[in-house]
């Protein structure tokens, strides 16, 4: 693991919270392929270690901030950490979350604040921090990690409904500030599916059987390359990842009343599986502390779990599509423009 005293001049400097499991682990070590600098901001001791050591084997070089994200403070602390270190931030990954799964009426205040506070105002302050570095130099990338349910509430997920909501506001809101000021720093969102994360052990359940994602559940990787991806090409507003995103998306959009009635049939089931809930809670404390273990990227769906996303290739290379799709009709009207009338 590098200090502040050993900068390096290859790759892109990189910093992305809830960076010690899940989505975010998968995450440091794709940047980490690339030969960035990457700074690892989380709670949890165990997982940022590992996390760590990830990045050095993969390729890239890892700077570990222990920081919870719902405090404005430490977080302008932990920026100021990274550009001590290397000298300037060039992509910020906010992504870093918590939450409860229960109905609304099951959740406490000080719950529903909690969630809020990390998953919401993480992002906020993980915002302010990258833009109090990036606006000088007039570059610099932030990523949203989104999520379908940044569009469509479903049940169960109250709170962090609330929060994915208020971040696509938040974010289209600062898009257009920064279009306004024209602006060398962008901002985008990646929005994700169900994943294989260790999160569905983590987070609070009061649900009867044990938490999981809605199917189909895609590995932790497809998000890391979309946000990877997002990272260089940050003009485009948002990305949908998965093809049960954009099937949610356009559903919502064309019958969001049907779709709101399919979902209360359906997902109180759909998100739940057989077994007591386990392990320990993250929402106070990190699952991975002192007296807690690395969990890695992966959850425990790994078997029905998917590494491939054809919607996201799509997402990603919509243009070039366009533009074959394009060419092909435009050849198939000079050709019927050029081939003789028969009868």
């Amino acid at each position: 693991m590098r200090t502040a005293e050993t900068p390096h001049q290859r790759g892109r400097v990189v910093v992305v919270t809830g960076a010690g499991g899940g989505v975010g682990r998968a995450t440091v070590r794709a940047f980490a392929a690339r030969g960035d600098k990457v700074a690892l901001l989380a709670r949890g001791r165990e997982g940022l270690a590992a996390a760590a050591d990830e990045v050095e084997r993969a390729g890239g070089e890892a700077l570990v901030v222990t920081v919870d994200v719902s405090d404005a403070e430490a977080v302008d602390d932990a920026a100021r950490q990274v550009v001590d270190a290397y000298g300037h931030i060039d992509v910020w990954v906010n992504n870093a979350f918590t939450g409860v799964f229960a109905p609304f009426t099951e959740v406490a205040p000080d719950e529903f604040r909690r969630v809020t506070e990390v998953t919401y105002l993480g992002y906020v302050f993980g915002t302010r921090a990258a833009l109090r570095h990036m606006l000088p130099r007039d570059r610099g990338t932030i990523v949203q990690v989104g999520s379908a349910l940044a569009y469509r509430g479903i049940p169960l997920q109250s709170a962090y409904c609330g929060a994915k909501h208020a971040i696509q506001g938040f974010n289209e809101s600062l898009r257009c500030e920064l279009l306004h000021a024209r602006s060398g720093v962008r901002t985008t969102m990646v929005q994700l599916p169900g994943l294989n994360t260790p999160q569905f052990d983590w987070v609070l359940n009061r649900m009867p059987g044990r938490a999981r994602p809605v199917a189909p559940v895609y590995q932790p990787e497809v998000a890391a390359r979309a946000i990877v991806h997002a990272s260089s090409h940050a003009r485009r507003r948002e990305y949908w990842v998965g093809g049960s995103t954009a099937a949610t998306l356009l559903a919502n959009a064309v019958a969001p009343g049907l779709l709101e009635r399919y979902l209360a049939r359906t997902n109180v089931d759909a998100q739940q599986e057989e077994g007591r809930p386990e392990g320990p809670a993250n929402l106070w404390s990190p699952a991975d502390g002192a007296h807690g273990r690395d969990f890695g990227a992966h959850g425990r769906f790994d078997d029905e779990s998917t590494g491939n996303s054809p919607q996201q290739w799509l997402s990603r290379n919509r243009g070039r599509l366009g533009a074959v799709l394009t060419a092909g009709a435009a050849a198939l009207a000079a050709r019927r423009l050029t081939t003789p009338a028969r009868g």
